[in-house]
């Protein structure tokens, strides 16, 4: 669909009347504080709508049937339907909202990946083999395995220049023998595909087969911003973008965090913009020295601990010790310094309840009939030889239970 751009882009608009054709009991998949959760409903056809249903990349569309609000548009064939929380009767008519605010920034999102497309192919040759509308930013699979700094920002002034010549975007309509077809980009049709073929026509630049919520002309993008790339898949180029409403909430955030920066570092000399750099490395470089004084620190305590042990008149031939901080280091040389020819060493660090580190250190027989079983009881992962066992560790939460029974070992050798 191609809309022109209305004076105000929050809220509902676009309401129309449309008839129910079916309703049916039904469910989707929805993300609740983070998890994936089952909810119940109701799959609604209409006959026509303007509520665009997920599919090419785009998400789709929310807004509202009447009063009830629209969770997910998903597509049938030609048909589009509806998952709402309330059932509607079937041939009553209602009223059909757009939620415009969300359909703008898709416009907005797919036309510039369109002009991204054109303009990145025309210019270096790099096909798009993917893209995909994010919830915070965009990406485009690109067929090649790099892209240079200089020819992102070459790409970047392109694409803008469009924007700022008020290129005009049209729809056509083609049945599916017009040899026009053969002229139009197009990564193929949906198996499912029927009756006429819609093309998005970027006047000059780029004409391309296309399901999607467009905008008319392309000053409506308002501006362009490529963020960067990634590594893609078998040799590709993931190019990330924003678009529109979206730069501008993006620069928001980036002088928000500037403003944090600049009052959080004035115990600095220097602490403007053209500073933050050195601010930065100045602090890495305490933060390395700090690292480097508190391992020294550690090794010291390891050693202390060591011979306090070792100083008991009653140690036994057990020693098992937890600390939050710490690493494989810290507990080899504890293991070292007591000595495991004859004792028994279980030392863990991390969190109280969750991941960390252990070591099992001592005979070879017991560590090796104990390790396992360490190992197992802690969710953890790890391997054994000349009576050292050690690895990581998902929780620590069954520690005590692990002590238990190294104990009842040690006891039942005696």
């Amino acid at each position: 669909m191609c809309f022109q751009m209305p004076e105000s882009l929050t809220g509902y608009i676009f309401p129309w009347h449309k008839l129910v054709v079916a309703c049916s009991p039904g469910e989707m998949k929805q993300e609740i504080n983070g998890k994936k959760e089952t909810v119940k409903g109701f799959n609604v056809k209409l006959q026509d709508t303007i509520l665009f249903p997920e599919g090419g990349g785009q998400p789709d569309d929310h807004g509202l049937i009447g009063d009830v609000p629209v969770l997910r548009v998903t597509r049938q064939g030609a048909e589009a339907v509806h998952f709402v929380s309330s059932a509607l009767e079937v041939g009553q008519e209602v009223q059909l909202k757009v939620d415009w605010e969300r359909r703008f920034d898709h416009m907005q999102q797919h036309s510039g990946q369109h002009l991204i497309t054109a303009i990145a192919e025309s210019m270096f040759g790099y096909k798009t083999t993917s893209w995909e509308l994010g919830r915070q930013r965009s990406t485009i699979e690109l067929d090649t395995p790099s892209m240079k700094p200089a020819q992102m920002e070459a790409l970047e002034a392109a694409v803008n220049e469009k924007i700022r010549a008020h290129v005009p975007v049209a729809v056509q309509v083609l049945s599916l023998d017009d040899p026009a077809l053969e002229q139009v980009r197009s990564r193929g049709l949906p198996d499912d595909a029927a009756g006429p073929i819609r093309i998005i026509d970027i006047e000059g630049v780029d004409v391309n087969m296309c399901c999607g919520t467009h905008v008319s002309n392309l000053s409506h993008l308002q501006v362009i911003k490529l963020l960067g790339t990634e590594k893609g898949k078998k040799n590709k180029t993931n190019l990330l973008f924003l678009v529109g409403n979206r730069v501008l909430k993006y620069n928001l955030m980036c002088y928000k965090l500037y403003i944090s920066l600049t009052l959080d570092w004035t115990v600095f000399d220097r602490t403007g913009p053209d500073y933050h750099v050195d601010t930065v490395d100045k602090i890495q470089k305490t933060v390395k020295g700090l690292q480097k004084s508190n391992l020294g620190l550690l090794r010291d305590v390891a050693v202390l601990i060591a011979q306090n042990f070792k100083s008991n008149p009653e140690r036994g031939n057990f020693f098992t010790l937890h600390k939050k901080e710490g690493d494989n280091e810290f507990m080899s040389i504890i293991a070292n310094e007591i000595g495991t020819e004859e004792t028994l060493v279980f030392l863990t660090v991390g969190e109280e309840k969750g991941p960390g580190l252990f070591l099992l250190a001592g005979p070879s027989g017991k560590v090796s009939e104990l390790g396992p079983r360490v190992l197992e009881m802690l969710q953890g992962k790890g391997a054994g030889k000349n009576g050292r066992f050690q690895g990581k560790v998902n929780s620590m939460a069954r520690r005590g239970e692990v002590e238990t029974l190294i104990q009842e070992h040690c006891k039942n050798e005696q």
